[in-house]
């Protein structure tokens, strides 16, 4: 086990690791400013159980209707050896006809298998280099492959909906979402966070092809999101190029090597172990909890409701401290480095000279609180 390891483990405590998704990687990209969720993630710590175990309010989650709906969409589109999402992906990708070969990873294996994730991956590696390189017919469709994504020095399994091929060997990520695509828009929040999770599965193709000596262009930028159409359960399939999100992933990725310096510059008795007693239930002081959380550097905006668990705490600290993060995104640009209000405050009444970099925002902030100064005078 490396040093490093071995402090993520001290962090994580007793608690067995999460592993990194295809979701917590796009949370990446939507704070990538946030060494707090960094360094938990990449612990691989129980969000939720300290969000729960500190008595935070509880994000909203979907109902069991809407997951339900999600498997018999999904299911609906894959029976029948994929013959539905065949026939999609050749239209919305403009592919000639040819013969299908469906084969769902689900199947590999059996719940006796000590890693059934190992075994899938194996499968769905050898299924897709074999295609690559031509030793074998290739297989159209592969249904909840699991493929693997360096993530700080570390492999993170992955699994996709579907990787699609066709007969020139070039690949394809398809992702089955059950939000409705209506009059031809689906909503642009859900859209964009399903591209997002797709990218990190283009990314893991593309290291398992580069890592067998292939071209990482063999992997289309071209994500395929298959949902409702409208207000039915006719399924449609859409076209979108993600090399954005491709490449912001790609990027935010890269900035997690700098995980163990991050990780050295906390105290070394730092740990985040609930301390679970003989019933399983947590003993640990919530004041020994939120000191713990307090050696880490977090970077809250509003958004990280949608995201984080532990976004209620960041957001009572934020304010607390007075941070310009709590007002949202559009204060932090505009503020452009200023972190605190007071901060701001004090630059704006003349109580700090501003640094070279500050000196526009400041002309600004002056200039705004003389409007408002005007406008009070006016109105009196």
């Amino acid at each position: 086990m490396s040093s490093l390891d071995a402090r993520l483990g001290a962090l994580r405590g007793s608690g067995p690791p999460l592993p990194h998704t295809a979701r917590t990687l796009g949370a990446l990209t939507a704070n990538p400013r946030c060494d707090r969720r960094s360094i938990l993630d990449a612990a691989g710590i129980d969000k939720d159980a300290l969000a729960t175990h500190l008595g935070l309010p509880r994000p909203l989650r979907k109902s069991q209707l809407a997951l339900d709906y999600g498997i018999a969409f999904e299911r609906q589109v894959t029976d029948q050896g994929a013959a539905a999402l065949v026939a999609l992906l050749r239209q919305a990708l403009k592919l000639a006809p040819s013969a299908a070969t469906y084969k769902d990873v689900n199947s590999v294996g059996s719940d006796n298998d000590k890693s059934p994730l190992g075994l899938r991956h194996a499968y769905t590696s050898t299924r897709i280099l074999s295609a690559a390189h031509g030793r074998a017919d290739p297989c159209n469709l592969l249904d909840h492959p699991v493929l693997s994504l360096t993530v700080a020095g570390r492999q993170a399994y992955l699994e996709p909906d579907v990787i699609a091929f066709h007969d020139e060997g070039v690949f394809y990520v398809v992702e089955v979402k059950s939000f409705p695509v209506i009059h031809g828009r689906p909503d642009p929040m859900k859209a964009a966070a399903a591209l997002t999770q797709a990218a990190a599965y283009v990314l893991a193709l593309r290291e398992l092809l580069t890592g067998d000596g292939l071209s990482a262009e063999r992997v289309s930028d071209t994500v395929v999101l298959v949902n409702p159409l409208n207000f039915t359960r006719r399924p449609t399939a859409t076209p979108y190029n993600a090399a954005k999100q491709i490449r912001h992933l790609s990027r935010h990725l890269n900035r997690l090597e700098r995980l163990p310096a991050l990780v050295d510059d906390l105290p070394a008795d730092t740990t985040f172990d609930l301390q679970p007693g003989a019933d399983g239930r947590p003993t640990r002081p919530h004041g020994e909890l939120t000191d713990a959380l307090a050696t880490t550097q977090p970077h809250y905006t509003p958004a990280c409701r949608h995201h984080c668990e532990l976004a209620p705490h960041c957001r009572t600290e934020a304010r607390n401290q007075g941070s310009t993060g709590f007002l949202g995104p559009t204060v932090l640009n505009d503020l452009a480095g200023i972190d605190t209000i007071a901060t701001a405050l004090a630059l704006t009444d003349g109580h700090l000279n501003p640094s070279r970099d500050q000196k526009d925002t400041v002309r600004a902030l002056r200039h705004a609180q003389r409007v408002r100064t005007d406008l009070q005078k006016g109105s009196t």
